[in-house]
């Protein structure tokens, strides 16, 4: 392991899967996998969404930003991943790390806050139907979509730049195949209780928030279901949300599970950490296209539909 000596701007070394270098080429087909589907069906999504008429509603506007946020993802992490896999490419400059770092994690508060949008559609669908349209206007869509964007930003500029006030004089490798604001903050040889504690105070008022919103919308959805009459129409009802429920589900279970191998994993094996940070980034944009292609008929004619269109002029 390369020891440095004192640098504020260093190079750091990125890892791949440690003990398994030996197999980057093999491993790199699934993840490839992966990627190339997480892509292919987050823009075939984006795409269905703003081109057909019957989809420009709230909650496929929603789904739309669901899919920016994992095509983002998955570009914020592609080049260095596969750069280990395929050139064993593992410097990368300390701005380059930062930058990485602001759009991995601006993403994933971006996706948190999308799936708490989407559980207020799910919401005032369910529970206000008929002043749904007036709740859920374009302007107030566009609104929603803004401060998403600006939350994250917002959050993720200063616990970027106070990177930027450590020195690192111990070794530069990471234990990612990607930028990750824990990992490099624990590289450090300076004082890193102010970055600790921000660093805390972003995942609570991003992460912790929505899920709490999140938990509490679900609570009045099904106060709201039990309350409609007949047997047919709860179902009808509660089926609408099966997708948003499934896309938490793959989005927070990763999160908690790579947090519990964080802090006590550390008898596991050295690949665990690194196999299940990558599961953690990618699962979600794999399977999100996956599960509303599946779960929402709409998605499934729009899909359909053009596909038909595309082999008709072939």
């Amino acid at each position: 392991m390369p020891i440095f000596h004192n640098s504020t701007f260093p190079t750091f070394l990125l890892t791949g899967v440690p003990g398994l270098e030996w197999a980057h080429g093999w491993i790199s087909i699934p993840f490839c996998c992966l990627y190339l589907t997480a892509l292919s069906g987050n823009t075939l999504i984006l795409f269905v969404v703003l081109t057909e008429p019957s989809l420009h509603e709230p909650m496929y506007y929603f789904l739309s930003m669901l899919s920016t946020t994992d095509i983002g993802l998955c570009i914020s992490t592609l080049v260095t991943v596969l750069g280990i896999f395929w050139l064993n490419a593992r410097e990368i400059s300390f701005n380059a790390c930062l930058s990485q770092m602001f759009f991995i994690h601006l993403f994933t508060f971006m996706e948190s806050s999308v799936l708490l949008a989407m559980a207020f559609d799910r919401f005032v669908a369910i529970s206000n139907p008929l002043r749904y349209a007036s709740i859920l206007t374009h302007a107030r869509i566009t609104q929603i979509g803004l401060a998403v964007i600006t939350r994250g930003t917002v959050i993720l500029t200063p616990l970027v730049l106070l990177l930027k006030r450590l020195s690192f004089c111990r070794s530069h490798e990471l234990h990612h195949s990607y930028c990750f604001h824990p990992d490099v903050m624990k590289l450090s040889c300076s004082d890193t209780k102010i970055n600790s504690a921000f660093g805390l105070t972003a995942i609570i008022s991003t992460a912790g928030v929505d899920s709490i919103f999140i938990l509490l919308s679900y609570v009045l959805i099904i106060r709201s279901v039990l309350n409609i009459a007949s047997a047919e129409e709860r179902k009808k009802a509660f089926s609408t949300c099966i997708s948003h429920i499934l896309a938490v589900a793959i989005f927070y279970i990763p999160l908690i599970s790579l947090s519990f191998v964080h802090r006590f994993g550390k008898h596991s094996p050295p690949y665990v950490p690194t196999l299940i940070a990558n599961i953690y980034l990618l699962i979600p944009p794999v399977m999100n296209p996956i599960i509303y292609s599946v779960k929402t008929k709409q998605i499934q004619k729009a899909v359909l539909k053009l596909v038909c269109s595309e082999g008709t002029r072939i």
